[in-house]
């Protein structure tokens, strides 16, 4: 099938530019792209279904690191159909899926399930992590080598920090010698443990118990002194505090192979979004004060922080529905992570080469993937968007089967129009 689209604003995040042409799509991949005035041979525009974008943005789809898929084990939080579906409408084509399942994702065969399940379910690409440990629980290594073969992405406990530093430092040795990434959740759990909100004045007077921003700095500092002894591939996924910044660009200053994600909920709210008590802003980390949220966005503007993500994470009305300190952490965000990200766009903040740099070229490129950009024979795996439409989100409308989203009733800018993967449209 070839497809030429045409009168778009092509979003290229490798030569950060912006501007107004179109492709010409065949058998998935991108043929040609056309700046300008310039456009097809007569023969292709024949051949082709032509799509006139109207002067809407076209990008590369999203990369997401760090989706949680409820499969096995929590299929009613969220399954492979209901996640394709929503990454699709929010403009992500690779889902890059978390192993903290019910039973955890560590063997092969786990791997294997997972993988058939999103290949015969879910409409965008699916690339599954594995664990770091058995059942995530920090003791023995899991077998790295044959989760590599089996397809694994990366090597995760996700939030359960590997504690005992002799571990940690075997599994990223190991790691090192396949060239595998391992991706950790900088913690220190002695100080995180049980907390619910970030310390300060405002956790103080709403009485929450509380984490102090150093907790991660805490955790950052080991993984990268154990990276530098080890020579491996690290990932740090989900930063959000100004205190972990030195340390990063000393390690990436150093040259170890080290890069950095945050989550979107932290480049848009702070800790004051709680409120009173709203469980829906209950996420982890926790949400920062308004300083960190600032230094999370420039540290994105400057390239030190590689990647931003949904850290999507499915969470029942039960779950939510209780006393904030009980509520369990975690807001759904594959359909948000787009028009949020977008509000970094409008305030100035970030132009969108960068923020597409963030969401799509380097997640790929961290990866290995052959996605994120607009290049000659990439995979033609698209967003097209407008990003000044205006709407409430409701999130009953949602196509995820968890609604926990802080965004819900919020007016938001930036709508998906449509999602290629492939070539193939998936949404719209």
């Amino acid at each position: 099938m070839t497809v030429y689209l045409h009168n778009a604003i092509l979003i290229d995040p490798v030569a950060e530019t912006e501007t107004l042409g179109g492709m010409l799509i065949k058998g998935g991949k991108i043929a040609q792209v056309f700046v300008g005035d310039n456009t097809p041979s007569t023969a292709d525009i024949a051949k082709a279904e032509s799509i006139d974008c109207q002067g809407k943005y076209l990008a590369p789809g999203i990369v997401d690191i760090g989706v949680k898929v409820c499969e096995p084990g929590e299929r009613h939080k969220e399954s492979f159909r209901t996640a394709g579906r929503a990454a699709a409408a929010g403009g992500v084509t690779t889902m890059v899926t978390r192993p903290d399942t019910t039973p955890t994702i560590d063997s092969p065969e786990t791997l294997e399930f997972v993988t058939r399940r999103a290949n015969e379910a879910s409409p965008v690409r699916m690339r599954p992590m594995a664990a770091l440990t058995r059942d995530r629980d920090g003791r023995e290594m899991v077998e790295i080598g044959f989760l590599s073969d089996a397809g694994a992405a990366a090597f995760t406990d996700c939030d359960h920090v590997v504690q005992n530093p002799k571990v940690f430092a075997r599994c990223l040795t190991y790691a090192k010698s396949l060239g595998a990434l391992v991706i950790a959740h900088p913690q220190d759990p002695s100080f995180s443990n049980g907390a619910a909100v970030t310390s300060g004045k405002f956790a103080t007077l709403r009485g929450l118990p509380s984490v102090s921003p150093i907790a991660e700095r805490m955790g950052l500092e080991r993984d990268l002194a154990l990276v530098e002894m080890s020579g491996a591939k690290y990932h740090a996924d989900n930063l959000s505090t100004a205190a972990s910044l030195p340390a990063l660009q000393r390690a990436k200053d150093a040259g170890l192979d080290v890069t950095a994600g945050v989550n979107v909920h932290h480049l848009t709210l702070n800790e004051f979004d709680v409120g009173d008590y709203r469980t829906f802003f209950k996420i982890k980390p926790p949400l920062r004060s308004e300083d960190d949220r600032q230094a999370m966005i420039d540290a994105v503007a400057s390239g030190l922080i590689d990647v931003i993500s949904s850290m999507h994470t499915p969470q029942d009305e039960e779950s939510k529905r209780l006393p904030y300190e009980e509520a369990a952490s975690g807001a759904v965000a594959l359909e948000t992570l787009l028009p949020a990200g977008l509000r970094l766009f409008h305030s100035g903040d970030l132009t969108l080469p960068e923020l597409f740099r963030a969401m799509s070229l380097n997640p790929a490129r961290r990866l290995g993937l052959d996605a994120g950009t607009l290049s000659k024979d990439a995979p033609a795996d698209l967003v097209l968007f407008d990003a000044h439409a205006p709407f409430v989100l409701d999130r009953f409308t949602m196509h995820s089967k968890s609604k926990n989203t802080p965004f819900d009733g919020q007016r938001m800018q930036g709508r998906v129009i449509a999602t290629y993967v492939g070539g193939n449209k998936v949404w719209g």
